[in-house]
């Protein structure tokens, strides 16, 4: 199915593939990602920012129903206004489909309407959540501050919202990587642990130009300016905290699918496991700048569990709450696409690729504005903007250059404010590692 927004091209970047022949080479310096350096400057008292990027949520599946936020109780499906259904299993039987086909559906030109065309989107992508359902997250929009226009940045699912994460753009990618014959795809069916340049061979992704055709077929492995180049090329420290290749979740650590990170001393140096992210905090080992991924199991993607999910996120909050970095940490938590599930919000059209469905943000810091809900148009690339007007840095493309940087969110003028630790939730039924990936 076409894309109506397809026309539509990117506002002057261009897309740098390496396997379709143009190839950017990047010469930057190699720093060590140990913890912040406070001898750099930073804009704002700020030395920490924590990316989290979690899996697979609207706005309003998990806060249409918060007060003060744009959110909402009934939903379009084809020519009929039906209710939302108040209420969210911890887990759900079966994912729902959430591809780029799936999601030009959903957002049938603009109208929101097609979000329910399966009998398990049918049954659960009209559902929202009572606040008891994620009450850390909903105690942390209370206390700090929710964003409820932010977007993921691609119409489409993981692969290039991640991309997105890192570079401020997806490098001409829509859709995820996937096997291009049925031997490849016999052999990793249910087991596909990367989609970058160390995934199998014969699994392939679509790429467009500028002007959202071209339509060519190539491995997942790209050479594209990203965050971490303008970081090393400044002294900036980062780190990428994600599922190791050996374990499920892999295919979200971003930095696979660039070659001159994944092909280099830089993964060594800068990419993590995430079960050491926790330890690193408590060490005081994070760098300036950390983006994370949980394993698959904690990560809320249907069909596992986000009450153990939740409790994931709140011991990664809660260690930074409990150091000394709370008193200079920015912490951004989102979600990576929509994953099948219903929002109202039309998302505004800034190029070929997006924006994509409304995605909650959380901001947690000791400066983070008290209760406050914050109603501006925000996207992934507004994070980097955040961290780029931080520490002083150039902007990648037209979406960070074109973005603001999130700084309304904060109160930098006041007194840092003390922590809130929660306890983790103790309602959490079954395994959290029970449940597959489809």
């Amino acid at each position: 199915m076409s894309d109506p927004r397809a026309a539509i091209p990117p506002r002057g970047w261009r897309v740098l593939i390496a396997t379709a022949g143009a190839v950017f080479i990047l010469g930057a310096l190699s720093v060590a990602s140990g913890p912040a350096d406070p001898l750099i400057e930073t804009r704002w008292p700020i030395k920490h920012v924590v990316f989290i990027v979690k899996e697979n949520r609207t706005f309003d599946q998990y806060f249409g129903l918060f007060p003060g936020a744009n959110g909402t109780t009934t939903a379009r499906q084809g020519n009929r206004t039906i209710p939302m259904r108040r209420g969210i299993p911890q887990r759900l039987p079966h994912d729902l489909l959430h591809d780029y086909a799936t999601a030009v559906r959903s957002y049938n030109h603009g109208k929101m309407s097609r979000f329910g065309w399966d009998r398990w989107s049918y049954r659960y992508a009209f559902s929202e959540a009572l606040p008891s359902d994620i009450p850390n997250y909903w105690h942390w929009a209370r206390r700090f501050v929710l964003g409820d226009n932010f977007f993921s940045s691609a119409l489409g699912p993981s692969f290039p919202n991640h991309l997105l994460s890192i570079a401020a753009q997806s490098a001409g990618t829509h859709d995820n990587p996937r096997p291009q014959n049925d031997a490849v795809r016999r052999r990793f069916h249910g087991r596909l642990k990367s989609w970058g340049c160390d995934g199998p061979r014969g699994v392939k992704v679509r790429v467009d130009d500028n002007e959202g055709g071209g339509g060519m077929l190539v491995p997942p492995c790209f050479d594209v300016p990203t965050e971490a180049d303008l970081l090393d090329a400044a002294g900036v420290g980062w780190a990428y905290y994600a599922a190791p290749p050996h374990q499920l979740g892999y295919l979200w650590s971003a930095y696979s699918a660039i070659r001159h990170v994944r092909e280099t001393g830089e993964w060594q140096q800068h990419v993590r496991s995430v079960s050491h992210l926790v330890p690193d905090i408590q060490a005081g080992k994070l760098p300036a700048v950390t983006w994370v991924t949980p394993r698959f199991p904690l990560s809320e993607h249907p069909e596992f569990s986000e009450c153990f999910g939740e409790n994931w996120t709140t011991g990664v909050v809660d260690a930074i709450m409990r150091s000394p970095m709370w008193k200079d940490t920015a912490i951004f938590i989102t979600w990576d696409d929509w994953g099948g599930f219903y929002d109202h919000v039309r998302p505004p059209v800034v190029d070929g690729f997006g924006l994509g469905f409304r995605v909650p943000l959380l901001v947690i810091s000791a400066y983070a504005l008290p209760s406050h809900v914050d109603h501006r148009l925000s996207e992934f690339s507004s994070v980097l903007r955040f961290v780029e007007d931080n520490w002083n840095l150039a902007q990648l493309t037209n979406r960070d250059g074109l973005t603001g940087d999130m700084s309304h969110d904060f109160d930098f003028a006041s007194a840092p404010r003390p922590p809130e630790p929660l306890s983790r939730r103790t309602d959490c039924r079954g395994s959290p590692f029970s449940g597959q990936p489809s």
